[in-house]
C-alpha cells in the first residue's frame, strides 16, 4: 500500500507517520511507501521495509498536487492548512492554501479516472460552526462559520461530500477539537493560548492568558488525533451515506477547569505561572467558537477520545519525558 501524507512536518502529521511506521500495516494491508509532503520537507528516518519519498512545495500549485496524485497513494490524508489566525489575518493565503489546495488535489484525483478511487481522509474543524450556537452541537447543525478559516473548512466538507457522492473518491472528513497539549513553540493559531497554558508552565515557563476564565472549548490530545486519523481510514464509509464529515470525540472545558487540572498534576507553583493578558483579537475569534458537543455520530461508527483533561496533560508530560 502506497500512503500519501500532506502536511507531514506538522505535530498531528508526523505523529501519524510515526503511528504508520510502527504499525507497518493498516487496513490488513502492509505499508509499502509512504509520500510525506509539506511547506518544509519532512525529516523521516525510514525504517525496513518501507520506503520514505520526503518532498516540499506549495498545495496551492496544482502541478506539484498533480505530482503527487500521479503516484496513485492508495490511501491520502490530507492535514496541510494555514490555521486560523493567519488566515484570518491573510485573507487571499487562507483561501489559496485552504480552500484551492483541496480544490487541486480532489481535481487531481478526478483527472487519474474511474479506476482510481483512493480513501480521502480530511482535517476539517469545528470552526465550521459559528454562533448563535445550541447548548451541545449536533452533526446536523447549520454549518456557519464566522471566521475565514472556519468557512474554508466548511467549503472543503461540501466539495469532500459531493466528490465523494460522484464516486472520484472515498472521502472522510474528521472535524478536529483544538489539539491540547501542542509541543514545541507557540503557532500562529488563535487557539495555541490552549496548549500554551499548559506547555509552557510545566517547563518552568510564564504562559499568557489571553481570554477570561470562563471561556469553553472543545479539546482532544494529540493521541486522539492520530487515533481520529487511523479509524477514518479504516472504517466502512457505507454507514455515512451522502454526510462524509463527522465532528470527533473530545472534551468541553472552561479555562478554569484546564488550570484546576494542571494545579492537580503539577501543583500550585506550576499553575501560578500563568499570567492573564486580555487580547481584544483573540478573545472576538474565540468568542465565535462552539463550545460544547454531542459526538454521538462519531462514536457510533467508532471513534473515541480522552477520558479527562488531567489524562491529557499527564500524556503530555510522558511524551515530554519520553522525547527527553
Amino acid at each position: 500500500m502506497r500512503i500519501l501524507v500532506l502536511g507531514a512536518a506538522g505535530m498531528v502529521g508526523r505523529r501519524l507517520i510515526d503511528r504508520l511506521l510502527a504499525e507497518k500495516t493498516i487496513a490488513g494491508e502492509t505499508i509499502g511507501a509512504i509520500d510525506a509532503f509539506d511547506v518544509v520537507e519532512p525529516q523521516i528516518a525510514a525504517p525496513e521495509g518501507v520506503e520514505i519519498h520526503s518532498s516540499a512545495g506549495d498545495i496551492a500549485d496544482a502541478a506539484t498536487v498533480k505530482a503527487l496524485v500521479a503516484k496513485r497513494p492508495d490511501m491520502i490524508f490530507h492535514l496541510a492548512a494555514i490555521v486560523s489566525g493567519e488566515a484570518e489575518a491573510d485573507f487571499d493565503k487562507g483561501y489559496r492554501i485552504n480552500q484551492e489546495g483541496m480544490s487541486h488535489l480532489l481535481e487531481a484525483i478526478r483527472a487519474e479516472g474511474e479506476n482510481y478511487r483512493p480513501r480521502l481522509v480530511f482535517t476539517s474543524s469545528i470552526a465550521v460552526f459559528g454562533a448563535p450556537f445550541e447548548e451541545k452541537i449536533t452533526d446536523t447543525f447549520l454549518a456557519a462559520p464566522l471566521t475565514s478559516y472556519g468557512t474554508q473548512k466548511a467549503i472543503c466538507e461540501l466539495l469532500l461530500n459531493d466528490y465523494s457522492r460522484k464516486g472520484f473518491v472515498d472521502g472522510v472528513g474528521i472535524r478536529l477539537p483544538t489539539i491540547v497539549v501542542r509541543p514545541g513553540k507557540p503557532n500562529k493559531a488563535a487557539s495555541s493560548f490552549f496548549s500554551g497554558i499548559i506547555r509552557e508552565p510545566l517547563a518552568g515557563e510564564e504562559a499568557i492568558l489571553p481570554v477570561a476564565d470562563d471561556v469553553r472549548h472543545w479539546v482532544a490530545s494529540p493521541a486522539s488525533a492520530v487515533g481520529f486519523l487511523m479509524h477514518a481510514a479504516t472504517m466502512d464509509t457505507d454507514v455515512l451515506g451522502a454526510r462524509r464529515c463527522l465532528t470527533m470525540p473530545g472534551l468541553s472545558v472552561t479555562i478554569a477547569e484546564m488550570i484546576e487540572a494542571l494545579r492537580e498534576v503539577a501543583g500550585d507553583a506550576v499553575a501560578n505561572r500563568i499570567r492573564r493578558e486580555p487580547d481584544a483579537v483573540i478573545e472576538k475569534i474565540v468568542a465565535g467558537w462552539p463550545r460544547d458537543f454531542d459526538a454521538g455520530r462519531a462514536e457510533s461508527v467508532g471513534f473515541s477520545a480522552d477520558k479527562s483533561f488531567s489524562d491529557i496533560i499527564r500524556a503530555h508530560i510522558a511524551d515530554e519525558a519520553a522525547r527527553g
